[in-house]
């Protein structure tokens, strides 16, 4: 049976997760907005999964936006701030290259709309230059993207120097913390983010469920308009039934991966060095700087091996994706690896292995050999 390497694409749902998202499902279907002992039990459990989550990055509850996930959430907060943008005259957008398309799409699109947007180019080892960055912040910027982890690498960006660099620059700054959320969480507590988007499934919970965290300033929300209408709910930003359910598996989620994040780490790090030695058995080229690395994620290529034939030969021993799983449809190569400055035939033979606390070292181990015999190496 193949071993499951794509959890940067999704993760299986953690089993206590699952038992409680069940439980939520029988036991406690009120509408959270009604006013009755039905919608209270739910509004509570709403509530709890708020403090959750407010635990992770030093957020208060009244900060939490539950969405369907990261991508709406990076939706909502680059495109939400765009009228904000036009009527104060800050038309500049900062972000890099190697973010996630539910963030270079959103700027392209407000770029359609007369917005100027500089994207930055990483370095070798694929992280972001705090430094350049920083400099290309005008007055007139709106906003600035970076995501806290490459989806695609596994490269931790700097997000704190960052946010240090931006105190006293007037505009917003969002974090895609999709891939780093309750994993690397020290960073998202400090104060200068105004916006971190978070998503369920990354860590363990319900597909289908996310936040957008937005810190108020003197008791301001960030200046967001809603995209979509009718209801009013989590502070007019965006409306609709909450999926409770759904919102009490990704509290739950975010709590065990806080509380159990060195645990997980650790297991996740002696995975990681089994498939490094694999990798030089295999002849394997390793992308990107591994000092700043989350312990989950190895992108590499085999000379002489496309990443489709890559995927074909590991059929039945190990699942991996050549990307991003909503780009995999794509013919295109990584605009990550790319902007990386990695070349062909690197750059079409690159394959993605991301692992997590619940892959099975001993099989791993036995499916890696198999796959090294098949590969004739």
């Amino acid at each position: 049976m193949a071993i499951y390497l794509d959890c940067n694409a999704t993760n299986p749902i953690e089993p206590r997760v699952r038992e409680e998202i069940i439980r939520v499902f029988d036991a406690v279907y009120g509408n959270a907005g009604s006013p009755h002992e039905f919608g209270e039990q739910a509004k509570q459990l709403v509530s709890l999964a708020r403090e959750q989550l407010t635990q992770i990055v030093g957020a208060r509850r009244h900060e939490i936006v539950f969405t369907s996930g990261a991508t709406e959430s990076n939706n909502l907060a680059i495109l939400g701030a765009a009228a904000h943008g036009k009527e104060t005259g800050k038309m500049h957008l900062v972000s890099s290259m190697i973010e996630h398309k539910a963030v270079l799409e959103p700027l392209q699109a407000l770029r359609k709309q007369g917005f100027e947007v500089t994207l930055i180019r990483p370095q070798s080892s694929g992280q972001i230059d705090p430094n350049e960055l920083l400099h290309a912040v005008r007055d007139d910027t709106l906003l600035v993207s970076v995501m806290q982890v490459n989806n695609e690498t596994g490269i931790i960006q700097p997000i704190d120097s960052i946010a240090n660099g931006l105190m006293q620059r007037d505009c917003l700054f969002h974090v895609d913390a999709a891939q780093g959320f309750a994993k690397q969480s020290e960073p998202l507590r400090n104060p200068r983010i105004d916006l971190i988007s978070v998503s369920g499934h990354k860590i363990h919970g319900p597909q289908g469920i996310g936040a957008l965290i937005a810190r108020r300033r003197q008791g301001q929300l960030p200046p967001l308009a809603p995209l979509t209408f009718g209801g009013g709910q989590e502070f007019g930003l965006r409306p609709g039934t909450l999926p409770v359910p759904l919102i009490a598996g990704l509290g739950l989620a975010a709590q065990l991966a806080a509380t159990e994040r060195n645990q997980r780490s650790d297991h996740c790090l002696m995975i990681r060095k089994t498939i490094l030695a694999w990798a030089q058995a295999v002849d394997g080229r390793i992308h990107g700087g591994q000092e700043a690395t989350m312990p989950h994620v190895v992108n590499l290529s085999i000379p002489g091996f496309t990443a489709d034939e890559l995927i074909e030969h590991f059929h039945g021993l190990l699942a991996v994706s050549d990307g991003a799983a909503c780009t995999t449809i794509c013919t295109t190569p990584s605009h990550v690896l790319s902007a990386m400055g990695i070349r062909e035939p690197e750059l079409s033979g690159a394959i993605r292995l991301s692992w997590s606390h619940l892959t099975n070292h001993k099989e791993l181990e036995h499916n890696l050999l198999a796959a090294q015999i098949k590969l004739g190496r």
